[in-house]
């Protein structure tokens, strides 16, 4: 990890550190009418139940973790981590809250709320790939550094990133709990998968139920490509009696005369790459 980054992952870590020597010196009881949401904060459904229950707590013992904010140029203050707490504290007929003030970057920003909320299990799946995907987009952080400073393997983060292929009304339906991580997962790539994810809805299904429906239109997806090539049939059965040996897809060309040639495999994600490795080194 650069020094840049090792920055980085020290300065969110004394963010949300309760023994950070500073905070007494930056706590400061501001307007609520001073601070200002995050744009780009990853969360953007928040549970109106909750909310009204955390601002009875709220009237009865007060905020007793600070928000933390940075001041922006027109002396408005940018919510960095405790939004829930801030709305809460509307509800709750507050007029200042306390507050932390610290001075980030956009992108230490992004990170930090993405942090608070994957410590508190806050956000949905799609969530969490679009706050993912937004950090990486700005190339200033390795998946690797990203991996060590959120404590979620790459794996993880390739996994659900790769949510966001899908059509934008499944994307609806995870957000609603409608569809577990892992029924999205098994309509990645699956043809007409919207109608797919409407028969899991309706049907119940469970997630293993979902890959074995999925598999048989990938399936017949992938051989409705395969014919297509006009590939030699004792070249497809080499493929498929391969792919049934290493339990992957596998692809075999070869050049012009015949002498030569590749074998393709192909992963769905990092996990069957890790697998992979494991093999040939063996």
């Amino acid at each position: 990890m650069s020094e840049e980054n090792n920055k980085l992952g020290r300065g969110l870590s004394s963010l949300f550190s309760s023994n950070n020597s500073n905070e007494k010196e930056n706590l400061k009881h501001i307007n609520i009418s001073q601070i200002i949401p995050n744009k780009d904060q990853p969360r953007k459904k928040f549970n109106q139940k909750e909310l009204e229950e955390l601002s009875e707590s709220i009237k009865a013992q007060g905020i007793l973790q600070p928000i933390v904010v940075r001041k922006k140029a027109d002396n408005s203050f940018e919510i960095i981590a405790g939004e829930r707490r801030w709305r809460a504290a509307q509800i709750a007929g507050l007029h200042e809250v306390p507050t932390i003030v610290k001075q980030l970057s956009d992108s230490q920003v992004l990170q930090a709320a993405l942090i608070e909320n994957i410590q508190r299990e806050n956000l949905n799946p799609v969530e969490e790939a679009k706050a993912y995907k937004s950090i990486l987009s700005g190339n200033e952080i390795s998946s690797e550094n990203l991996s060590k400073i959120i404590g979620k393997s790459r794996s993880h983060i390739s996994n659900i990133v790769r949510l966001l292929e899908l059509d934008p009304k499944i994307l609806e339906f995870i957000e609603s709990g409608k569809l577990s991580m892992g029924h999205a997962r098994a309509l990645i790539g699956a043809p007409d998968a919207i109608n797919l994810a409407k028969e899991i809805i309706d049907k119940k299904l469970s997630v293993r139920d979902a890959e074995k429906n999925t598999s048989k239109y990938k399936k017949s997806k992938n051989l409705n490509k395969t014919n297509k090539t006009n590939k030699d049939p004792n070249i497809i059965d080499l493929e498929k009696e391969l792919s049934e040996k290493i339990g992957l897809k596998t692809s075999i060309q070869f050049n012009d005369q015949g002498s030569s040639g590749s074998i393709t495999l192909f992963y769905s994600d990092l996990e069957q790459l890790d697998e992979i490795m494991k093999r040939l080194k063996k």
